[in-house]
């Protein structure tokens, strides 16, 4: 009678925990980020309390200001005006004013007749399919950008609610999160280097994706969006921003965007903006990565840069702009859990 009580118990600790989380599903991405923003603000939060006098609700009310100005408002900024630029350069296209196609046969016309003779093989020549193609693409990627300008002005409601949710949660977490997480490694059962090993690597992949690479991306984009406005490149915040994203991953980078502008800069005659670009992003652009990455997350923290880009775009596809943060978190997650476990089957293993 007992094992089935003690059997029947876990059972409703299952239960009450799955339906706790269903309940808890609306305000996922508010839950993930506020636990991000606590994990990277902790450590100013803790000299905040020291200088402070051991006043955790006070250093936690500045903490959560601190990152109302230096985070919140600016990324506000930065949104109303890319939402913007996007409509801009939408109109433009559809208007015709920008001829994407036109730019790719300019560029094509340049090449030599060797590189023509090979994109005739591979069957991309066809100047008139591949415009008409570019402009289907154009298009629907306006309709996304316009439909999601309307689902951020109907959204506005539970975009506010959201993010004062999470400040609210963040306050909490800062004063009471070790408190918090002392709890939660007594309750779950596991071995107790087990549960540290867990929370520092949890920790450590934490930062090193946000802080590594979200610093990383946003100053490769700015440097990026920089050269192109000095270029006058129709919309270069809205392209600083794709080249913030594609920095986010590995092997694909910013290259994908200033490559292409370089190419049609030196096809159409203006050589010297062209070679300014080329090497403003070779030399500027590329080596941020190389020196500010490591500098900002160190080597022992990163995962292998094939597991980033797999698991960051498997977490995107399954859970959105939160899976940037997730795909990783799970991935280490299962390395480390493999890890113990291989070290627990032969102790003498490295």
């Amino acid at each position: 009678m007992q094992k089935l009580e003690d059997h029947a118990f876990v059972l409703l600790v299952v239960l009450a925990t799955l339906a706790f989380a269903l309940v808890l599903r609306p305000f996922f991405g508010t839950i993930l980020w506020g636990l991000v923003v606590a994990i990277l603000f902790h450590p100013l939060f803790l000299r905040l309390n020291a200088s402070l006098g051991g006043r955790r609700s006070l250093a936690s009310v500045v903490t959560v200001l601190l990152v109302i100005l230096i985070v919140i408002v600016p990324l506000l900024l930065v949104s109303a005006a890319l939402v913007q630029q996007a409509s801009d350069l939408y109109g433009r296209v559809r208007s015709g004013e920008m001829d994407f196609g036109l730019y790719l046969q300019r560029i094509l016309d340049a090449l030599p007749h060797w590189a023509r003779q090979g994109l005739d093989w591979f069957g991309l020549s066809d100047m008139a399919a591949v415009r008409e193609k570019l402009r289907g693409v154009a298009t629907q990627a306006g309709q996304v950008v316009a439909g999601q300008a309307i689902g951020i002005g109907l959204g506005a409601f539970d975009f506010a609610l959201g993010l004062g949710v999470m400040l609210y949660l963040l306050f909490f977490l800062l004063r009471d999160g070790e408190t918090l997480l002392r709890k939660v490694k007594a309750t779950v059962p596991l071995r107790t280097e087990q549960k540290t090993i867990l929370v520092k690597r949890i920790s450590q992949v934490v930062r090193a994706t946000v802080k590594g690479g979200v610093i990383v991306a946003m100053v490769q984009g700015a440097l990026g969006g920089l050269a192109l406005w000095l270029l006058d490149i129709p919309a270069a915040l809205l392209w600083a921003v794709v080249m913030a994203f594609l920095s986010l991953l590995p092997a694909i980078g910013a290259a994908l965007v200033w490559g292409p502008v370089a190419l049609y800069l030196l096809a159409t005659g203006a050589v010297g903006q062209g070679l300014f670009l080329i090497v403003f992003g070779v030399v500027v652009i590329g080596l941020v990565d190389n020196l500010l990455r490591p500098f900002l997350v160190g080597k022992s923290t990163r995962l292998p840069d094939y597991v980033v880009l797999v698991s960051t775009l498997g977490g995107i596809e399954v859970f959105g702009l939160n899976g940037f943060v997730v795909g990783p978190l799970l991935a280490v997650v299962f390395l480390v859990s493999w890890d113990i476990f291989r070290r627990s089957e032969a102790p003498d293993a490295a």
